[in-house]
């Protein structure tokens, strides 16, 4: 079975996500923002899920989780916990 390790941010809108994702993508570095911002526990971590399958995640992650480009920053990501930023760190 396919398994994934990806980290993740969650902020309570769009807005905000697209700011944090423009300032990743200018440098900052994704663990920083993570502990800065994320209000999800991984938060406290850098935004670090750990390794996990598909079907462990809400649908929305594995779409990304699982068929988007590796340490590539993705989103806005809409769940029903908020909007997220995620950056897929490995795949095999």
């Amino acid at each position: 079975m396919t398994q994934a390790s990806a980290r993740h941010i969650l902020v309570d809108s769009e807005t905000k996500c697209e700011e944090l994702k423009t300032e990743i993508e200018n440098g900052r570095d994704f663990a920083e923002v993570a502990k800065e911002h994320s209000t999800c526990p991984s938060g406290r971590s850098g935004g670090d899920l750990g390794t996990f399958g598909p079907g462990q995640m809400v649908p929305e992650f594995d779409k990304v989780v699982f068929n988007g480009d590796l340490n590539t920053v993705h989103g806005p990501v809409k769940t029903q916990f908020g909007y997220h930023l995620l950056e897929v760190t490995s795949r095999s």
